[in-house]
């Protein structure tokens, strides 16, 4: 059983913004291994499937960034899915835009989606992809960039970045998840 979340703040105003882009793979995620993200519990939008005789659960968490872990904490409670098998998706001020890193623990780094998360699974060691949106230029304040969408030429480069980061997850469906950071930290 393998629990797959990506971050990001609902409505239709966040839609493609740099925050989202957790939800942005997971759309992609869902369209892919044709899970329908059809289901409204846990605080979040989610859908079950099996792949390759795995049960996956993909989620969006509903409650905005910063409470994201009540979200994973509700639905890892209510199917009892392990710490071990969390793989969360977010945005990353310190990496470029169009990369990404995936680790298997680690700390907030400053991220309210990973911190709320942190304070709600009790633990650090969960598996993560960090997607990087760059830091903001010529003084722009975090909260405006990251709420803010992607130049043309760096959303072409998010579309390449959101199919790299399902080819990772799908590929943690039958590989160790060292074994798909080997592969994809490059």
């Amino acid at each position: 059983m393998k629990l797959i979340v990506g971050l990001g703040n609902p409505g239709k105003q966040y839609d493609k913004t740099r925050h989202n882009i957790g939800f942005d793979v997971i759309d992609d995620m869902s369209n892919r291994l044709s899970i329908p993200l059809d289901q409204a519990k846990f605080k979040g939008l989610f859908g079950m499937g099996h792949v390759k005789g795995e049960k996956v659960f993909l989620l969006k968490p509903l409650t905005y960034m910063n409470l994201s872990g009540e979200s994973i904490r509700a639905i890892m409670d209510f199917y009892q899915i392990d710490l071990e098998d969390l793989l969360v998706i977010y945005d990353d001020l310190d990496l470029p835009v169009g990369k990404i890193r995936l680790r298997q623990k680690g700390s907030a780094g400053g991220h309210n989606g990973i911190k709320s998360t942190i304070a709600h699974v009790g633990s650090q060691e969960f598996k993560r992809i960090r997607v990087g949106v760059d830091r903001p230029q010529n003084g722009m304040k975090v909260p405006d960039y990251v709420l803010g969408r992607f130049t043309k030429e760096e959303q072409e480069a998010m579309n390449e970045v959101i199919i790299k980061c399902t080819n990772a997850c799908e590929q943690w469906l039958e590989k160790p998840f060292l074994q798909v950071m080997n592969d994809f930290n490059q």
